[in-house]
């Protein structure tokens, strides 16, 4: 880091000269759960908050770096040139390092490293890679945006063709790189425009002989009857004129089974009704709700009867739909 560059670490993490060890690692995983770009796709701010929370703990969280940047200030890395990065300059880690409590031994990268911190235990290792959400041993699944290579290779972007209910219920597939074959496990919540990031199955950089990342772009299929919005799952119910006017109870279609639903009487056409925990699953395993669209429809083909009985309404009917037209002029 260049002198120009010089930042207050501890003012990043929000913490005091004073703090504890574990002052720092606390202030460091709320900072970086809450601008991670899982967290905040496409929001340039938060990436470059992200790694500058990232930065400030790989100093301050070393005792020896920290000493060290509190005795020089900017030129701490020039008064300091013995103590090197737990990794090195190659990026590997070296034997039996020790860090605040943790044996640096164990990962890659620094990467690596605040992927376990945050629960999300990602590495380089692994020929089959799960992706999921809430911290429970899967790797990167999120709607941020194209990643740079940092491990020197060339990031690729391929698309991944889900229908509603693979994306819904999660699925398992398997991915032919040409090389080699891998299976995802993409679990559910997937929507379109979601990235799934494979490690180290990217092109190959000539210069650095390093690959880059594989990212996975889904592509939802349409769905018959289902449709997203943002986050909501919608589907379109059509009901009778009378359904409308005096209310009922109707069946509606959900991803667990067909539910009984009241219609209020006097629902609009295009109102919607909400039924909780009937809708779309999130990356945390939550539930969204299902938006019911009323549309009133009009019958075609009636019968005499029936004909008869709405001659008759129409004869006694006191409701003006167009009344405030009336005065309406360009």
């Amino acid at each position: 880091m260049a002198s120009t560059d010089f930042k207050d670490y501890y003012s990043v993490l929000g913490v005091n000269k004073n703090a504890t060890a574990d002052e720092i690692k606390k202030a460091f995983r709320k900072l970086a759960v809450k601008y991670h770009p899982d967290h905040n796709p496409d929001n340039k701010k938060a990436e470059e908050k992200f790694k500058e929370i990232s930065e400030a703990y790989e100093v301050l969280g070393d005792a020896d770096k920290r000493k060290k940047y509190d005795q020089f200030g900017r030129y701490w890395q020039q008064g300091g040139q013995s103590n090197q990065s737990p990794w090195g300059s190659s990026g590997t880690a070296g034997a039996g390092v020790n860090f605040d409590g943790f044996d640096f031994s164990q990962y890659a990268n620094f990467d690596d490293f605040i992927d376990q911190l945050l629960g999300r235990f990602s590495t380089n290792s692994r020929s089959t890679s799960s992706y999921g959400a809430g911290g429970s041993g899967f790797g990167d699944f999120g709607g941020f945006g194209q990643q740079t290579a940092t491990n020197g290779g060339n990031d690729v972007e391929k698309n991944i063709s889900l229908t509603f209910a693979q994306a819904f219920r999660g699925v398992e597939s398997k991915i032919n790189l040409g090389t080699e074959t891998v299976t995802i496990k993409i679990p559910p919540g997937a929507k379109s425009g979601t990235k799934i990031r494979l490690r180290g199955k990217g092109n190959l950089n000539s210069s650095t002989q390093q690959r880059g990342d594989l990212y996975l772009k889904v592509d939802l299929k349409s769905h018959d009857f289902f449709s997203l919005e943002e986050d909501k799952l919608v589907c379109e119910v059509p009901i009778c004129p009378h359904e409308a006017i005096l209310g009922g109870e109707i069946s509606v279609p959900t991803p667990d089974g067909d539910v009984s639903v009241k219609i209020p009487a006097g629902v609009r056409h295009g109102q919607s009704l909400r039924l909780k925990g009937k809708g779309w699953s999130s990356t945390k395993g939550n539930r969204g709700d299902l938006l019911v669209r009323i549309a009133i429809a009009t019958p075609v083909n009636i019968s005499n009867q029936e004909k008869e009985y709405y001659q008759k309404i129409q004869e006694i009917n006191t409701y003006e739909p167009r009344k405030k037209l009336n005065n309406i002029k360009l």
